[in-house]
């Protein structure tokens, strides 16, 4: 198998070194390039041809964000105008926006740098644990182990749906999980659900703190539904989405006839924390499965198990395809588990979630939303 290529972007010498050193030290691997700004990052992608670029945000002449729109909108669909891109951030409520509007440009994926962790080793630790798996994935190259592993790249026969061992149940809670690919994904299905939806919603795409702070805020910006970090004890109540907050669980609290939010930092689970198979588990006790299950786009099987759940209590599940996912890794997971009742492209997820939920809207009202989602949502 050939090495993977990548080309490191950064205008700090020490992390440009920092990062070839880690993937020169992986033998499926190789650095073909640096680059100290976007400018020269974008002159260099046809002579240095990477199936990979690595890209800092805050650079002179031109920083990342620049660099993402530049190569995402290269005339006449040049050969790597697609290549995937992965992000390097702070945790810092300034590397959370910039790194949201990276991924709103084109970028693929993100790692936070690492910060305050005493050494180069510890720093090169930090890199290698974050960025190696994501550039395999993203490139589509087998893993055996970690958060990343076994992605799919070539193309696979979808499993039909096991048999139901229980008649279903219409919904009354929506979840959803995501990862590498999740943000941009939402952006276009969340944006599509109607104000008047039946049910909560509830859902964990794998963020760190601050940046699922930021991201749902501008999702609610976005969409017609109300879109909030979640807190601890909230009611579940139609019509709002609660977003896991980086490094909780997000789960379903019951007293009595009522449903809240409920937040924990329990181990991670599919090295995860918020775990998407943690969600989905605690809202098939909670409701009884009548749940239904949306799986986005994302590395590694986070959802599998907790999909195969739902299903098993009379819950519905909807995956999305391979041809629109960045890594078919979850929702690959679930299909080819036979726990997906439907494996849809991204642009039939949000009418396939308007059609399972009680009450479905009439078509011609889905087809007005989608017309009016690219100019925002309700504010």
């Amino acid at each position: 198998m050939e090495q993977i290529r990548v080309m490191v972007v950064d205008d700090s010498v020490v992390v440009r070194k920092i990062v070839t050193d880690v993937l020169s030290e992986d033998p499926m691997i190789t650095v073909v390039g640096t680059a100290p700004n976007g400018r020269l990052a974008v002159a260099k992608l046809e002579q240095l041809k990477p199936d990979l670029v690595t890209m800092d945000i805050e650079m002179p002449e031109m920083n990342g964000i620049e660099a993402v729109r530049a190569i995402r909108s290269r005339a006449g669909g040049q050969a790597y105008s697609r290549v995937p891109i992965i992000m390097f951030s702070t945790l810092t409520e300034r590397g959370a926006s910039a790194t949201l509007d990276a991924l709103s440009a084109g970028a693929n994926e993100y790692v936070t740098k690492p910060a305050n962790v005493g050494s180069v080793a510890q720093s090169m630790e930090s890199v290698r644990q974050q960025l190696i798996p994501k550039i395999k994935a993203l490139t589509g190259r087998p893993q055996t182990s970690g958060p990343a592993a076994a992605p799919v790249a070539s193309p696979v026969a979808v499993r039909p749906p096991v048999a139901r061992t229980r008649a279903p149940r219409e919904p009354a809670v929506l979840v959803i999980g995501s990862s590498t690919g999740g943000p941009e994904a939402l952006t276009k299905v969340l944006p599509l659900l109607p104000a008047s939806l039946p049910v909560p919603v509830l859902l964990v795409q794998h963020m760190p703190p601050v940046f699922t702070r930021q991201f749902a805020q501008r999702l609610d910006r976005l969409c017609p539904l109300t879109v909030v970090e979640a807190t601890d004890g909230s009611p579940l109540v139609p019509g709002t989405v609660h977003i896991a907050p980086g490094d909780f669980h997000l789960t379903v609290g019951t007293s009595g006839a009522n449903k809240r939010t409920a937040l924990n930092q329990a181990p991670p689970e599919n090295f995860c924390r918020p775990a998407v198979d943690v969600l989905f588990r605690s809202a098939v006790a909670a409701f009884d499965g009548a749940v239904l299950g949306v799986v986005l786009t994302g590395m590694g099987s986070d959802g599998r198990i907790g999909a195969g759940q739902i299903r098993d209590a009379g819950g519905t599940v909807v995956a999305q395809d391979q041809a629109t996912s960045v890594v078919w890794g979850m929702p690959g997971a679930v299909a080819q588990a036979g726990f997906a009742d439907e494996v849809l492209p991204l642009d039939r997820i949000a009418e396939a979630i308007v059609r399972l939920l009680p009450t479905p809207r009439p078509a011609a009202s889905f087809a007005a939303a989608r017309a009016a989602a690219p100019m925002g949502g309700r504010r």
